[in-house]
């Protein structure tokens, strides 16, 4: 499959099936370094990146205002007991990136739908 003939929720989708083939580690630091140099390719592509993912993520999942940009939302979303100074455990990344992965997925079938 040419990854250039991928919609951006598929390939997203296949990154998110196996990051580390793509950024030799998986880490919720690692995958969303990924994510903006993304978001940053396809926007200067002419393509609409992860636009509009932090206010889809503020209105449809924390329904007031945050300072945090999408990656602390997540954050915040997937644990919002969490102190944000400590270090996440390991059991504490696989589920940040489960609730990214997911929410991720949903805001871009979504904006397939609308488009």
């Amino acid at each position: 499959m040419d990854p250039n003939n991928l919609t951006e929720r598929e390939y997203l989708r296949q990154f998110a099936a196996r990051p580390g083939i793509f950024i030799g580690f998986t880490s919720f630091r690692g995958v969303t370094c990924f994510l903006d140099g993304y978001d940053y390719a396809a926007r200067r592509s002419g393509g609409p990146g992860l636009g509009g993912f932090r206010d889809w993520l503020l209105a449809n999942h924390l329904r007031r205002q945050s300072s945090f940009g999408w990656s602390g939302l997540i954050k915040q979303i997937a644990l919002p007991d969490w102190d944000f100074v400590t270090d996440l455990s390991p059991e504490q990344e696989i589920h940040i990136l489960e609730v990214l992965f997911d929410l991720l997925d949903r805001f871009l079938a979504e904006r397939e739908t609308v488009s």
